[in-house]
């Protein structure tokens, strides 16, 4: 197969010849398994340990799967099945009437909050509620 110039390249078929020139030698296809699995392995582990936070826990853990979809075949077929069950989840909410929706997003709202009022809680010890609530008695 022939080196096309980069220029005409995209950065995704740069980023595949540059694997298959790497899996090519013995050393490398080891060494790229072992950085992918480490590189893949602290980023999920992060990600875990934002999920209790508020932030885009899951989607770091979703980045990991992601750079470990890169080596192994299993972390591509359960990235892609929670790709499928994303997008259907999205298509189910868009099909639903604006009541449902407001309900849907309204519950979600709920939970993220009450993650964020446990996480505060339990990290600095500070009881958000208890302390708006003096604020509104004492103003």
């Amino acid at each position: 197969m022939p080196l096309e110039p980069l220029v005409t390249q995209t950065r995704r078929q740069r980023v595949r010849r540059t694997l298959e020139i790497i899996r090519a030698n013995p050393t490398g296809r080891i060494a790229l398994k072992v950085f992918v699995a480490l590189a893949g392995a602290i980023v999920v582990t992060l990600g875990l340990a934002l999920i209790p936070l508020p932030g885009p826990g899951w989607l770091i853990v979703i980045g990991g799967l992601g750079i470990w979809a890169v080596e192994f075949h299993w972390a591509r077929r359960l990235l892609n099945f929670t790709r499928r069950h994303v997008q259907s989840w999205a298509r189910w909410v868009r099909e639903q009437s604006l009541l449902a929706r407001f309900v849907i997003g309204s519950v979600g709202l709920v939970f993220v909050s009450a993650v964020v009022w446990l996480s505060v809680r339990a990290s600095f010890g500070i009881d958000l509620i208890a302390r708006f609530m003096h604020y509104i008695a004492t103003h």
